[in-house]
């Protein structure tokens, strides 16, 4: 199969021009990714960074609002001026908001008070942000804060995006569902909306008043902006640029590495979950607005195609496609490489253990475009450099 992975698109995909598969091809090629390459973050050198113990109790550098001002509702762009301007090693907290209760035909407040949550409890800025502005058509839905300007990154390096922090801003969230969501469009015959409470206190969250499910907070869209070919990207469909990959892992004590395809990354962040299975399988998770806090480092130099993650306990590599068995490909090729590259393995040996030790799962399936996660247990492996948040 050909090494980028990109497979044929169904009629009806095209979107802004380019079809989602020329999105992921257009990306690849501005980045010069002809091949799968070596993972980008976890044995790199990067540029000087702090101690783990420093990491950890790093105070926030900038805290970065959102405000109508600060958000772009529904896509990504190169061609958006920076909201922040930072350096390699700064930490940043961004305040995010929750589409939900947006895009409702109502006011934040009316929509949230119809369920019974008080106007004290309902964001100031998600009123705002609602008032001031509305999706474009033909978009997405997400609000997303940013881009942040790193400075020093160029197309060509790796971001790395170490995840200090997530927390819930309210004590509530929405799943939404219906007739042709998510991976069985004809299950239901009408919209579900439910309103979840969140007990922020015991960290769990109520689906039904005998169901309780733990929250675990991330946001389901970080990213570097496009490349500048592509101009304004839906918000939801991933790509190699990271985007809306809803991997759950990503909670505080994680890493991402994203690929650079503009000067400064441009990152930009949102579409946050207090709680989501792999796979996100009725097209929504708990959409809660959330405050993250990230460090940002460069690693100069490193052509990586696609993204990559990084938790305590596992180097994860990443596969995106239109096509889940291709997505699942380029995982694994991305893992093969990075156990060859990286770790020192023979080709034999690094496919060996992705067979009987590497899960390959579903992050999501309903935004277009798939993304299959592989998760290479670091317990396997002799010696490992100290992991910033151990």
């Amino acid at each position: 199969m050909s090494t980028s992975g990109f497979s044929s698109v169904p009629e009806g995909t095209q979107q802004f021009g380019l079809s989602r598969r020329s999105l992921l091809a257009a990306s690849a090629v501005a980045l010069g990714a002809t091949t799968a390459v070596a993972a980008p973050g976890f044995a790199a050198a990067a540029e000087p960074g702090p101690t783990p113990a420093a990491s950890r109790r790093a105070k926030p550098t900038f805290h970065l609002p959102s405000r109508p001002e600060t958000v772009a509702w529904g896509y990504m762009d190169a061609a958006l001026p920076p909201v922040l301007h930072v350096q390699p090693g700064d930490v940043v907290t961004i305040d995010t908001l929750s589409h939900q209760g947006m895009i409702n035909g109502a006011d934040p407040a009316t929509f949230f008070g119809s369920y019974g949550i008080p106007r004290s409890d309902v964001l100031q800025d998600a009123i705002d942000v609602y008032a001031a502005k509305q999706p474009e058509p033909g978009f997405s839905a997400h609000v997303l804060t940013g881009p942040v300007y790193i400075e020093g990154a160029e197309p060509g390096d790796v971001l790395e995006v170490r995840v200090l922090d997530s927390k819930a801003r309210v004590p509530y969230g929405v799943n939404k569902t219906g007739p042709g969501s998510g991976v069985l469009p004809d299950l239901l015959k009408a919209v579900s909306t439910k309103v979840i409470s969140l007990d922020l206190k015991k960290m769990l969250a109520a689906v039904t008043d005998d169901v309780h499910v733990p929250i675990a907070c991330f946001q389901g869209i970080m990213c570097t902006a496009p490349a500048p070919a592509l101009g304004k990207v839906s918000s939801r469909p991933p790509g190699p640029f990271g985007g809306n990959m809803d991997l759950r892992d990503l909670t505080a004590g994680c890493t991402l590495y994203l690929p650079v395809f503009n000067a400064g990354a441009l990152f930009s962040t949102g579409d946050g979950h207090t709680a989501q299975g792999d796979g996100e399988v009725n097209g929504t998770a708990i959409e809660t607005s959330l405050t993250s806090t990230f460090q940002f480092f460069v690693h100069k130099g490193v052509n990586a195609p696609w993204p990559m993650a990084e938790s305590r306990t596992h180097f994860i590599s990443m596969g995106i496609d239109v096509d889940l068995d291709s997505a699942l490909a380029i995982s694994l090729q991305q893992a093969v490489t990075f156990l060859e590259t990286k770790m020192g393995l023979s080709a034999a040996d690094a496919y060996t253990l992705c067979s009987v030790a590497v899960d390959f799962e579903i992050a999501e399936a309903v935004n277009f475009t798939k993304v299959v996660h592989g998760k290479i247990p670091k317990a396997v492996f002799k010696d490992l450099p100290h992991y910033w948040a151990d």
